[in-house]
C-alpha cells in the first residue's frame, strides 16, 4: 500500500471518528421526522397536480361527447333541409370530435390510473412515516434511558464510598467526643456546686447540733456557767421564758 493511500485511509479514520463521536442519535432522529413530515405537503401538492390532470380530461370528454352529439344533430338537420354542403362541414367537423374525443378518453383513463397510484403512493408514505416516527421515538426514548444510565454508571464510579464512609465515621467520632466531654464538664460542675452545698448545709446543722448540746449540758449543769460576751447562751428550756432565767 503506497503511503498517499495510507493518508487518506488516516485521515479518513480521524474525521470519521470525530463525526462519529459528535453525532447525537436523538437529535439525528428527530430531525428525521421533522423531514419526513415536511414532505408531506410537497406529496400532497404532487397528487393534487395529477388529480387536477384528471379532473380537467374529465371536463374536456364531457365538452367533446356534448360536441358530437350537438354536431351529429346538426348533420341530420342539414340532410332533411337539403343542405349537403353544410352537412359535408359538419362532418368533418364530427370526425375531429370523435378523434380528440377518443384521444382524451385514453389520456383519461391514463391520468386516472395516475391519480389512483399517486393516492396509493402518498398513502403508503403516510402510513410508512407514522411507522418510521413511531420507531424514532421509541428509540429516541431508549436513547434518553441509555444517557441516563451511563450518567449514573458515571457518577457511581466517581463516587469513592470507602473515603465516604470512613470522613462520616471520623466526623461521628468527633462529635461524639465533643458530646461526651461536654456532658461530663457538666456532671462535673454539678456535682461540684451539689457537694459544697451538702457541705455548707451539713456545717451548719453540726453547728447547730453542738450549740444545743453545750445549752442542755449548761441546763443541766453539767458545764460551768458561760462567761463574756462571745460565750454561747444556753437555749431556753421548753416552757420556759426569757424572764424566768433572769
Amino acid at each position: 500500500m503506497g503511503l498517499l493511500s495510507r493518508i487518506k485511509r488516516s485521515v479518513r479514520a480521524l474525521f470519521g471518528g470525530i463525526i462519529e463521536s459528535t453525532e447525537n442519535p436523538e437529535l439525528i432522529l428527530q430531525q428525521t421526522i421533522r423531514d419526513m413530515r415536511d414532505r408531506v405537503p410537497e406529496l400532497n401538492n404532487s397528487v393534487a397536480q395529477v388529480m387536477a390532470t384528471e379532473k380537467l380530461l374529465a371536463k374536456n370528454k364531457e365538452r367533446l361527447e356534448t360536441q358530437v352529439v350537438d354536431l351529429d344533430s346538426r348533420i341530420k338537420a342539414s340532410v332533411k333541409l337539403g343542405r349537403d354542403d353544410i352537412a359535408t362541414a359538419y362532418i368533418g367537423q364530427l370526425g375531429q370530435a370523435q378523434m380528440d374525443l377518443q384521444k382524451t378518453s385514453q389520456q383519461l383513463e391514463h391520468a386516472t390510473l395516475a391519480s389512483a397510484q399517486a393516492l396509493k403512493a402518498r398513502d403508503n408514505y403516510v402510513l410508512q412515516m407514522q411507522r418510521r416516527t413511531a420507531e424514532a421515538m421509541q428509540l429516541i426514548n431508549q436513547s434518553k434511558q441509555a444517557r441516563l444510565q451511563e450518567q449514573l454508571a458515571a457518577t457511581m464510579e466517581s463516587f469513592q464510598i470507602g473515603d465516604d464512609a470512613s470522613t462520616f465515621n471520623e466526623m461521628r467520632d468527633k462529635i461524639d467526643r465533643r458530646a461526651a466531654a461536654a456532658e461530663a464538664k457538666l456532671q462535673l460542675g454539678s456535682a461540684s456546686v451539689d457537694n459544697q452545698m451538702q457541705d455548707i448545709e451539713r456545717e451548719a446543722m453540726d453547728m447547730q447540733l453542738q450549740d444545743k448540746l453545750l445549752a442542755y449540758k449548761r441546763e443541766m449543769g453539767l458545764l460551768p456557767a458561760a462567761s463574756g460576751g462571745n460565750a454561747p447562751q444556753a437555749l431556753p428550756a421548753e416552757g420556759e421564758s426569757g424572764a424566768s432565767r433572769n
